[in-house]
């Protein structure tokens, strides 16, 4: 099949004429089946639109507005769908006075549906209210999304385009993340300094768990026992026994002026590696030893983070700078440098 590809991309380039293949090249713009490499696609807070990124590379070959505001982002499981958060709310956090903030637009609030393919916007889920983040299950049909501004979280069937429930969870949810199984559901609340744990056939509550201040983000091992959640005020990671429902320890971040905020969990299932927002760094924890064995300046205020399909690379969105770094795990370098939009929150990764 890869072969049939190459070549019917060789026939359509040598019909062009030499200022059409230099036309092709410069804007990307080959039918999808033509692709060939994984692309980052990064929510841009600031600029309202996804930076598509071809790789390996350094730069972006492509620009889709989705709407207000994005934030959560991810790709269906076959890859051809991109689902993005975004939302009506001004951008608040710390320290802000809310009552100095514009009115809520309500009305651009949802899932905005991308097709990879066309690289545009074909429909527009509802998220609830203020949606910021979301997990999908493994087949694809189900969003779970965090209403930041409603104390909730909804359960999207992305087939039918409707919200199918309403769940109450703890203030300022953020973070969500579906089990391997996708059988349960974990949302961090930043107000409370827990998650709750949701049963996902049941859409229901059944455990809070009190973890770190201001918990962020959270990553399960592969088998779904446990599971890592990153407190950007409480300067650690908390892991949990998801069987139990319970707390099982605390790895402190000590890189200085640490603000914990991605998680995602290495390949090999012993290292975690996570942003330190304010801190400007990438941390390696040892999950064995439960320690901070590493750490990287990536850039300022670093949030989202993914890892390559082969998981020897790293990209972290570096909110202020408007970057995207692209981190070599074997040398622990920075090798890449990308500009993309503005306030850069969210990355997915075609593998």
């Amino acid at each position: 099949m890869r072969a049939e590809i190459l070549i019917a991309f060789a026939a359509l380039v040598s019909a062009c004429s030499p200022g059409d293949q230099r036309a092709a090249a410069k804007h990307d713009s080959a039918p999808a089946a033509f692709w060939i490499g994984s692309y980052l696609y990064v929510s841009n807070e600031g600029s309202d639109d996804v930076s598509v990124i071809r790789m390996p590379g350094d730069s972006v070959v492509a620009t889709i507005p989705v709407g207000k505001r994005p934030r959560g982002i991810r790709l269906s499981p076959d890859g051809k769908t991109l689902f993005v958060a975004v939302s009506g709310s001004p951008r608040g956090g710390p320290g802000v006075d809310e009552s100095t903030l514009p009115p809520a637009d309500k009305a651009a609030d949802g899932i905005a549906v991308v097709d990879v393919a066309t690289r545009r916007v074909v429909r527009r889920l509802p998220g609830g209210s203020d949606p910021e983040t979301f997990a999908l299950s493994p087949d694809g049909k189900t969003l779970y999304v965090s209403n930041e501004d409603a104390s909730t979280a909804s359960v999207i069937d992305v087939v039918k385009g409707i919200v199918m429930a309403t769940i109450k969870v703890g203030s300022e949810p953020e973070g969500v993340v579906a089990s391997p199984d996708g059988n349960t559901i974990i949302v961090t609340s930043e107000g409370k300094g827990e998650i709750a744990i949701i049963n996902a056939a049941t859409a229901t509550v059944v455990a809070t768990i009190a973890v770190g201040k201001r918990p962020r983000s959270a990553a399960f091992t592969r088998d779904g026992s446990r599971a890592f959640v990153s407190a950007e005020v409480g300067s650690s990671v908390s892991v949990i026994d998801v069987a139990r429902r319970r707390l099982v320890t605390t790895i402190p971040i000590t890189s200085a002026g640490a603000k914990p905020m991605g998680i995602v969990l290495a390949p090999n299932g012993k290292e975690l590696y996570v942003s330190t927002g304010r801190g400007g760094e990438l941390a390696v924890v040892s999950l064995d030893s439960a320690k901070v064995v590493g750490a990287l300046h990536v850039g300022a205020r670093p949030w989202g983070i993914a890892l390559s399909g082969s998981g020897t690379e790293l990209y972290s969105a570096n909110g202020p700078s408007n970057t995207v770094s692209v981190v070599d795990l074997k040398t622990m370098r920075v090798v890449h440098t990308i500009a993309v939009g503005k306030l850069p929150w969210g990355i997915a990764v075609s593998k």
